[in-house]
This record gives structure tokens, sequence and C-alpha cells, in this order.
């Protein structure tokens, strides 16, 4: 079982976001405290899964593999459907920027494990920093309504995000065409 659990976590994250889904799209209050509530529960679970399989040292090929994939998919799910609901230019370009990023940073990865030079696009600071501002952003987008204080807080973050995503797909760019010099 202490083998698995890692990846049982990450399993979970994937398997809820069709609830919290669900919940972003339900009307009422409690709606979006309990999609929000959730989002927390995944990040933790996110933080944890990385945790366990470093201090127990089960890591897997699978578990680094549906890690991010899992991360992707809640953030990408997210944003797309709080853009249908508030949508606003800086908001739709924000989720463009975010949305092609990780496709594109995907597919480089990909690219570059297929010609043996994975190394050249491994997780960044700045990837990292990314992903930060993108949950924090989240956070306050499900838990408030469109036009209140919390939710202009999650829109200033999640365009501090799309600006660092932005940066970040460059310098991914940048340090890939370096190692196919």
């Amino acid at each position: 079982m202490k083998e698995n659990l890692p990846n049982y976590l990450t399993w979970s994250r994937v398997w809820i976001i069709p609830v919290i889904a669900a919940l972003v799209v339900t009307p009422g209050d409690w709606a979006n405290y309990l999609s929000a509530f959730l989002f927390c529960l995944v990040a933790l679970t996110d933080w944890l899964d990385g945790y366990l399989a470093r201090k127990w040292q089960v890591q897997s090929d699978f578990g680094a593999f549906l890690d991010p994939v899992a991360d992707k998919l809640l953030v990408v799910v997210l944003l797309i459907l709080l853009a249908i609901q508030a949508p606003g230019f800086l908001m739709v370009l924000s989720v463009i920027v975010i949305v092609s990023r990780e496709i594109v940073i995907s597919a480089l990865r990909e690219w570059m494990a297929g010609l043996g030079k994975r190394d050249a696009v491994q997780v960044a600071p700045i990837g990292k920093l990314k992903t930060t501002l993108q949950m924090i952003a989240l956070l306050f987008l499900l838990v408030a309504d469109p036009g209140s204080w919390a939710y202009a807080i999650g829109l200033v973050v999640l365009y501090a995000a799309a600006a660092v995503t932005l940066v970040s797909m460059i310098q991914y760019l940048r340090d890939a065409a370096k190692a196919l010099r």
C-alpha cells in the first residue's frame, strides 16, 4: 500500500476534477465554497504525493508522468469554466496564454525526450512560480463571485500568472533551442 499511496493521491486529483467542475457551474455561495475547499484539498494532495514518494523512496515513472498531467487538467478545466462564466478580454487572453503554454511545453518536452535531450527542458523555478500563482488565482476565483473584491484579487493574480507563464514558455523554448545547436 505504501508504495502506491502517492500514485493513489495523484489519481484522486484526476477523479475529483469533474466534481469541482460541476460545483463551479452550480449557482450559489455553497458551491463556491465547496469548490474552493476541494481545490485546497487537491492542492494539498499535490504536495503530499510528491513528499511521500520522496520520503518513502517510492518515486515511479508513472507518478512522474501523472502528477503534472493531473495539475494541468485541473488548471485548464477550471480556467476554461471560469472564463466562460465571466468572460472579459484580459481573462480570456490569460486563459489562452496559460492553456497554450501548457500544450506547447508538454509537446516540447515530449519532442526533446525523443531526441534524448529531456534535461534541456526540466522544471525550472519560474515554472514553480507560474504554478503557484495559478493556484492562488484559482482559489480566489473559485471562492468569490465576479465583481467582488476577492474575485478582483484573483484576476490580478491570474494576470500575473499569465505574464509569468509567457516568460516561462519563452525561457523553455530558448533552453530547448540552445540544446539543439
